[in-house]
């Protein structure tokens, strides 16, 4: 058989794509993903350049402009104090994300770490960490971010810490459950039988494996956290006066309802686009990042590529 025979029969063997690639090529096709992640995008930039792209500054008041409708000098309106409306959703976008992006790391850091105590050791360690855990989530998120925030006080830096609270138990439920379906899986077992160290070994076998869930709440708990943030700000126990917060805005314009309906709008708009976006991303990576619905998605894309 000649080489050039030889290498006919060979099986082709076509390059293997990293996984993050696959997933991104998979949320690329998917145009709830690709509409979901526009409009973050959107936001996030609005976040960053609020300052250099602000037509007016968002705290300054105007007693002139005061109560005037949307028009091409101020798209949005302005409030009671004459203040642009465009330019404090703007700036009300960086406290928002700034907030529920450094709230979600607090419990994402504090609920994996103790979900991945509980479910590798076990027994007394899973028993106390638990039930801590078990005394914090049974109260309503809310009502118990109010409480935090009755005892550290109010501002957007305690609402942080305050959400962040919140959320931990969500994180460490989500950890510990992967970690109990992990940790007994052939490799951890090898792993510790060659004389890992417990370190090394849910650093390297353990964790990688339980992130896709992880991945998941995060974008969930980043909508609930705006939320959260937009709920106590609301109330008055959350970003404080004069900077602007999307929560607050809607404080201030639910009195001017009739007068004066773009106070309340607009930023209630802002709220919904951005919680809906995270929910809807979410959703797909939840999708993407299941095993069986990651091969169905792979073998539609194969099918209607063929």
């Amino acid at each position: 058989m000649s080489a050039g025979e030889r290498a006919d029969t060979l099986p082709s063997t076509a390059p293997h794509r990293p996984r993050w690639v696959e997933t991104l090529v998979l949320l690329a096709r998917s145009p709830m993903a690709v509409a979901s992640g526009l409009v973050l995008t959107a936001v996030v930039a609005a976040a960053l350049l609020a300052g250099r792209i602000s037509p007016h500054d968002p705290v300054e008041p105007s007693v002139d402009d005061r109560l005037q409708a949307p028009s091409g000098e101020h798209w949005f309106g302005t409030d009671e104090l004459g203040r642009d409306v465009f330019s404090r959703v703007l700036a009300g976008a960086e406290v928002s994300l700034r907030v529920g992006a450094v709230a979600v790391g607090i419990s994402l850091a504090a609920g994996v770490l103790i979900g991945l105590l509980a479910g590798y050791y076990r027994r007394w360690v899973d028993d106390v960490l638990m039930r801590v855990m078990d005394v914090v989530f049974a109260f309503p998120a809310l009502l118990m971010a109010i409480a935090v925030l009755a005892i550290l006080g109010r501002g957007s830096t305690n609402a942080m810490i305050a959400i962040g609270i919140v959320y931990t138990p969500i994180f460490a439920r989500i950890t510990r459950a992967s970690v109990l379906s992990v940790r007994e899986e052939v490799y951890v077992r090898a792993a510790r039988s060659a004389g890992a160290g417990d370190v090394r070994i849910v650093a390297r076998h353990v964790l990688p494996n339980v992130t896709a869930p992880i991945i998941v709440q995060t974008s969930v708990s980043l909508a609930f956290a705006i939320l959260s943030e937009a709920a106590l700000s609301f109330v008055g126990l959350g970003t404080q006066p004069p900077d602007p917060s999307w929560g607050r805005m809607l404080s201030e314009g639910r009195g001017f309802l009739e007068q004066a309906w773009w106070m309340a709008v607009f930023p209630g708009a802002a709220i919904f686009l951005t919680v809906l976006a995270f929910n809807v991303l979410g959703d797909v990576l939840r999708d993407v990042l299941d095993p069986r619905q990651r091969a169905a998605m792979k073998g539609t894309a194969k099918g209607s590529g063929g």
